[in-house]
């Protein structure tokens, strides 16, 4: 099982944890909500939990729980930026689909 990301998505955090001044790294999660079903779940971590998986790249770590792993394997994190709006895109091989927005998807 693999969580991956790019440069753009690493520089990002690194730079968002800085300017937090703390944290381990950013958790990866899933809930279910949105018009396809679950939807991303981004939120900064200073403590790890027992049951968590571990994945770093470009010396930024994303953490994720193992329920949502089962979701989330082989996702790939990307930072974009198009015209005025920048964030982050999800390569998901799991999805069967998303909503327009990209929000939320379906597996």
């Amino acid at each position: 099982m693999a969580i991956s990301m790019t440069e753009a998505a690493a520089s990002h955090i690194q730079r968002s944890l800085a300017g937090r001044g703390k944290g381990l790294g950013i958790r990866l999660g899933v809930r279910t909500t949105g018009c396809s079903g679950m939807a991303y779940v981004l939120e900064f971590v200073d403590e790890l939990q027992n049951e968590d998986q571990v994945f770093e790249e470009y010396g930024v770590k994303v953490i994720v729980d193992p329920k949502s792993l089962v979701y989330l394997d082989g996702v790939q994190l990307d930072f974009v930026k198009e015209g005025l709006n920048e964030g982050f895109k999800f390569t998901n091989p799991n999805s069967r689909g998303e909503c327009g927005c990209g929000e939320s998807f379906s597996v």
